[in-house]
């Protein structure tokens, strides 16, 4: 066996890096984030409009705006999907501590454009969330320190990924953006589950974060108002939510039609957080269930690939980012229907925003290069080499 993988190995040495990369890559993951893609293009027509009004924009502004950023993070992905795992891992640490960085300094330099939480850069031209950015890479490191940890007499990567993951946590609670906050614990509680934690850690975990909830629902008005929003029993028809799921209900199964939806004109951020209730309402329960089908796709798909990976940091990886971004996409959904407290994540890669999707394109191209087909070799060589 060991023979005939390196046979394989040297076969494919001289084999072009395109060729290649179209063999080994997960090609139906690659199609649904097309579709992905191209639906949020098409609810962004439907929209975006009333808002480049208000704003004193032409009637397509936000879907040109749309058509560049989701253009710029295919390219990011597709690029990206074509390197190897160690090059990935060395720009991940890079990339990480800039967004670290960029994150610590939000509270000085950065903006809330009136929403009540600083949590962007503002260019001018455009802004830059750096949390986007922070979550793919941090879901490197994480897996690096945790994979780290099997090597013999190798680093206490647990301990290191628990601090790490704490004091992200904390900082994001700060701004204060809790949605992201409870997406990278997540995150980590997946890859460190994986890992081989036990349940008694994550159920100590689980506790701290609860009594954590209870703090900030104390101390924060912001947390405070979202939660007592949340539980009322009442929900008041001229708020975001309201508007939301009067929008799902007339839709019904087949929708009102192509351009016949009204939440557009009411949701502020129907373009963005709220996009969902655009597709309930124009195209009804059909296109939403094909939205979350296209979801659950790739994250099943990848989990199923990495499930025959041997390497422990591929799988870590893999495993944290399709889970985060299946995660991503399920509290959004759920804030619109009333499942979850409003979070303010947007849906990855059919809602407007810059950062949101050229951060998807780098997160999909780093889990691409997880799933992409590879010659595994035997356990006992695995092993063999760790031990040298």
């Amino acid at each position: 066996m060991t023979e005939m993988v390196h046979r394989e190995l040297e076969r494919y040495t001289g084999e072009p890096l395109f060729p290649k990369w179209w063999r080994t890559v997960d090609r139906w993951t690659l199609l649904s984030v097309l579709a992905l893609f191209g639906i949020g293009v098409l609810l962004n027509f439907a929209a975006s409009p009333p808002l480049a009004e208000r704003n004193g924009f032409a009637n397509f502004h936000y879907v040109q705006r749309q058509l560049v950023f989701g253009g710029l993070a295919l390219a990011v992905m597709v690029v990206v999907s074509l390197l190897d795992p160690v090059t990935i891992r060395r720009f991940a640490v890079v990339g990480f501590i800039a967004a670290f960085v960029a994150l610590v300094l939000l509270p000085f330099l950065g903006t809330d454009f009136g929403k009540g939480a600083v949590r962007w850069y503002s260019l001018g031209f455009a802004s830059v969330q750096p949390s986007e950015f922070l979550k793919p890479t941090f879901v490197i490191v994480i897996a690096w320190f945790l994979a780290a940890r099997l090597e013999p007499n190798g680093p206490p990567g647990a301990a290191f990924s628990f601090f790490l993951t704490v004091s992200i946590v904390l900082i994001l609670a700060l701004q204060p953006d809790f949605g992201q906050a409870a997406l990278v614990l997540f995150g980590w509680g997946v890859m460190y589950f994986i890992s081989g934690a036990s349940i008694f850690i994550l159920t100590v975990v689980a506790g701290l974060v609860i009594f954590g909830g209870k703090i900030a629902y104390r101390n924060s008005e912001h947390f405070a108002f979202r939660i007592d929003g949340f539980l009322s029993q009442e929900i008041d028809p001229t708020t975001q939510l309201g508007y939301a799921i009067n929008a799902i209900r007339s839709g019904g199964i087949f929708g009102l039609g192509v351009g016949e939806g009204q939440v557009k004109w009411s949701l502020p951020d129907a373009h963005t957080d709220f996009i969902i209730a655009v597709a309930a309402e124009e195209y009804g329960l059909v296109l939403v269930l094909v939205i979350i089908s296209l979801y659950a796709g790739i994250v099943i798909r990848s989990l199923v690939r990495l499930m025959r990976e041997r390497d422990p940091f591929i799988r870590f990886a893999g495993s944290g980012l399709a889970c985060m971004f299946g995660a991503q996409a399920m509290i959004n959904i759920a804030v619109a229907v009333r499942l979850l407290p409003a979070k303010g994540l947007t849906l990855p890669f059919i809602s407007y925003g810059g950062s949101s999707l050229i951060a998807g394109g780098l997160a999909l191209g780093m889990l691409l290069v997880c799933t992409r087909t590879r010659p595994q070799g035997d356990v006992e060589d695995i092993l063999r080499r760790r031990l040298r």
